[in-house]
């Protein structure tokens, strides 16, 4: 029986991840062995989305099988996410643009993490924070304005409902959402993936006029308490996030390189 690697349940989830917003979206996708690839088309220049799931011998055949699904989708603008390093897609017009961790951490107990929700913590500058999951569109809604002003989602401020992460996120049963509150007003969020193997964290975000008070934290806490603890959970780290991940137990497995083709020359 084979084993996967956790970079390589990590790197499944996230196709998944990309495959379930294609469902919820309308979008096409493609899954091929070694990478998935997802049509995103939030708006015409949506870029499109690929991900390397599976080491290869040969950058070059990798790269000629994307580049095929490029011509076939006609693509303007994408984002490849390479864990292995390997690729160079200079010579499609891309630019390596982030190199980030991909981090897992064991099943298990969350240190802290309440066993109710929801969580609630009476020490957030004098007032009540509290992280509950969105069962509904309204608060599946919050939660997607805190992602988009709070990660930030530059491409798709103003935020308007729907337009990043649309409701029919909340039927797709791997997918859950969570949502602090200070007072009752929105402060930060995050979603998970359970893919039936491992549980992916995604878009872990805190209003700009929250930051540093431990919204993040709280919400994060919450979510890998509750959302399957008796699997592996996984993420890719920005720079500003990897140190809270490195407290909660996340230890890297691989860098992953991020190639972006913002528009092709005339």
């Amino acid at each position: 029986m084979n084993t996967l690697s956790r970079l390589e349940q990590a790197n499944d989830n996230a196709a998944a991840f990309w495959l379930a917003q294609a469902r919820a979206h309308g979008w096409q996708s493609s899954t091929r062995r070694g990478w998935t690839a997802v049509r995103c088309a939030r708006t015409p220049d949506d870029p499109h989305r690929f991900v390397v799931t599976r080491p290869y011998a040969e950058p070059a055949a990798v790269e000629e099988e994307l580049v095929a699904v490029l011509d076939a989708w006609a693509t303007v603008r994408f984002t490849v996410e390479d864990p292995y390093g390997g690729l160079d897609l200079g010579h499609l017009g891309a630019d390596r643009t982030s190199v980030m961790p991909v981090m897992t951490r064991e099943p298990g107990p969350v240190e802290g993490a309440t066993a109710v929700l929801p969580a609630v913590s009476e020490a957030y500058g004098g007032g009540s924070l509290t992280v509950d999951e969105a069962l509904d569109g309204d608060t599946f809604a919050q939660v997607e304005r805190a992602v988009v002003d709070g990660f930030p989602l530059p491409n798709r401020q103003p935020w308007t409902r729907g337009g990043a992460l649309p409701e029919q996120l909340l039927g797709d049963p791997g997918c859950r959402a969570w949502l602090g509150r200070v007072d009752g007003v929105t402060a930060g969020a995050c979603l998970t993936f359970d893919d039936g193997r491992a549980t992916g964290v995604y878009w872990v975000a805190t209003l700009p006029d929250q930051r540093g008070q431990g919204v993040a934290r709280a919400v994060l806490r919450t979510a890998l308490a509750h959302a399957h603890p008796d699997r592996p959970a996984t993420l890719v780290a920005t720079s500003q996030g990897e140190p809270l991940y490195r407290t909660l137990g996340f230890t890297e497995q691989a860098r992953t390189c991020w190639w972006t083709r913002a528009a092709v020359d005339d």
